[in-house]
């Protein structure tokens, strides 16, 4: 496609880039952006800015943050006594919106994928194990609600293992969420069902 103006295909190039958006709504969000008042623009170019320089991970949860400990982890209404562990901050999000879940989390940050190169070094597998095993920890029970893909089922029985030695329950979230399935593509009733409906790993 030819455009008029080589502003306009630079950022049409860069918007395509982001998941899901091809280069027909790249143009139409870029257009839109050109006719906006230039404060608006301006404000979403600086909010893009601090996301990209400012955010970071939460030092207990590693979950986005805007400090070093989350608003999450630093809440005195959450329940210090369970622990969901989950994939990745989209899921946290997917579960908060439940309303059904009032613990802690914990973001592994992805799944055991052997044939991408992702093994349990490079998740935080460890850091739940340290959390759970501080002489301060409340923990009583670790929720694995880890998308039911082949996967995340290895991530979820390589964890359980590695929970062995510790006197908590481990449970996981009932299978509610369709094999194959994203936690942050399930409707809100299903995913609060599944959370409520957890059962014990085997």
């Amino acid at each position: 496609m030819e455009y008029s103006s080589k502003l306009l295909a630079d950022a049409v190039e860069q918007i395509a880039k982001l998941p899901g958006i091809g280069r027909k709504t790249a143009l139409r969000l870029a257009l839109h952006l050109v006719k906006e008042h230039p404060v608006q623009t301006m404000q979403l170019a600086e909010a893009l800015k601090k996301l990209r320089t400012e955010i970071r991970l939460c030092r207990v949860c590693f979950n986005i943050s805007d400090h070093e400990t989350c608003d999450l982890c630093r809440s005195p209404r959450r329940d210090p006594t369970q622990i969901c562990v989950v994939e990745d901050a989209r899921d946290v999000m997917a579960i908060e919106n439940t309303a059904q879940f009032q613990g802690l989390y914990h973001v592994l940050g992805g799944v055991i994928s052997p044939i991408n190169g992702i093994g349990p070094s490079e998740l935080k597998i460890e850091a739940l194990l340290q959390r759970i095993s501080t002489p301060e920890s409340e923990v009583k029970e670790v929720i694995l609600a880890i998308s039911p893909t082949m996967e995340g089922d290895t991530t979820a029985f390589f964890i359980h293992r590695k929970l062995a030695p510790f006197q908590i329950k481990v449970t996981t979230i009932a299978r509610g969420i369709p094999v194959g399935g994203d936690l942050e593509y399930a409707d809100e009733i299903t995913l609060g069902r599944s959370i409520t409906s957890r059962t014990l790993m085997s």
